[in-house]
């Protein structure tokens, strides 16, 4: 494909032209110089699309891959004065360096979620939200793009501390030379659906989009981090995502049957022997919950910001976790419990 921009005096105050390829935007930002001047024909390659910046008569080619919403419109409001309307409410700020938040729409799960990112340290440089859905031996997966779209503008990733984590650099014994990842080019709401909380609660930092498998190797992983972003003085908070208990006809999972009993148990037993495990600090014990109960979704997440706050200190047990919140998505029924649920809850970890 190939592009010839026109630049005019005094037509306009400046020029923002954007071209979709794929599910990347090529973005072209222009403050109009003093003279017309005509860009020759640039080459946008599809693999690697590129912004050109032009302030006066300098010009800077520079690339700037964004990653584009995927989620379909309903999961969170796409408009910067609702988003800011849902969490203004959302006052504390508990100086905390690692939660766990759920990752449902949020008309069910986003206030337990904003309590959760809103009690994070908010003189943090960087803000690594680390997702799920990951089996048992998959691979880390990361963002590969420079930057991500949120309805309040363009949050930048933190490339160099991805760079630093993934090779290895800093892990000792934790992982040897390299860790074990791939770029993260799926749909997945894990992550996506706190990027709008995460941009508003923190419009000056960068972010890191991570992903970690149902694996006890994410606690090492998050160990990993840990040292790296302490390594590179970085002021780093983490957010965990995962929900929990999925029970019902929509999930194949109906062990106690259905109505208040079934949701008692949700609540009481399943859900609240996960949320357990977390306050114990004991990573094998969150897994084994998770896997034996059907308890959480992204158990991987959870070790990994779990071995993030120990730091390496601590071997096995992770210590100082409080449960802030937790809530059901049957919780918002106008009349009876529906015959399928989902439990989400907001924890500090540090």
């Amino acid at each position: 494909m190939f592009v010839t921009i026109l630049i005019a005096p005094y037509a306009i105050a400046a020029m923002y032209v954007k071209m979709q390829i794929a599910a990347t935007t090529v973005e072209i930002f222009a403050v109009l110089p003093e003279k017309p001047m005509v860009l020759p024909s640039i080459r946008i390659d599809e693999n690697y699309p590129l912004s050109i910046f032009i302030f006066g008569l300098s010009c800077y080619n520079c690339t700037m891959i964004l990653r584009e919403p995927s989620l379909r419109p309903g999961w969170y409001p796409r408009q910067k004065e609702l988003i800011d309307e849902f969490l203004a409410k959302f006052t504390n700020n508990s100086e905390n360096i690692a939660v766990v938040a759920p990752h449902a729409g949020w008309y069910y799960s986003g206030s337990t979620a904003a309590k959760a990112v809103s009690s994070l340290d908010r003189a943090a440089d960087t803000v690594a939200v680390i997702g799920g859905h990951l089996s048992r031996g998959m691979p880390i997966l990361i963002a590969p793009e420079e930057g991500v779209k949120t309805p309040l503008g363009i949050m930048e990733i933190d490339r160099e501390l991805a760079e630093k984590f993934i090779s290895g650099e800093f892990s000792g014994d934790a992982f040897g030379k390299q860790i074990s990842y791939k770029p993260d080019s799926y749909q997945d709401n894990t992550v996506e659906v706190l990027l709008p909380m995460v941009h508003y609660f923190f419009p000056n930092a960068k972010l890191l989009w991570l992903r970690f498998p149902a694996d006890i190797s994410s606690f090492d992983a998050g160990k990993l981090l840990a040292k790296t972003a302490a390594a590179m003085g970085r002021r780093l908070v983490v957010v965990a995502s995962t929900d929990l208990t999925h029970y019902g006809d929509n999930y194949g999972f109906c062990s106690k049957g259905f109505g208040k009993p079934a949701l008692d148990w949700v609540k009481n037993v399943n859900d609240a022997g996960f949320i357990n495990a977390v306050l114990d600090g004991d990573p094998a014990l969150v897994l084994k919950k998770a896997e034996n109960d059907q308890s959480a979704c992204s158990a991987g997440a959870v070790l990994g910001a779990m071995g993030f706050v120990s730091k390496g200190e601590i071997a096995n047990k992770v210590c100082g976790a409080k449960l802030l919140e937790y809530s059901n998505s049957a919780d918002v029924a106008e009349d009876e419990i529906p015959s399928s649920f989902v439990g989400y809850a907001a924890i500090s970890l540090a």
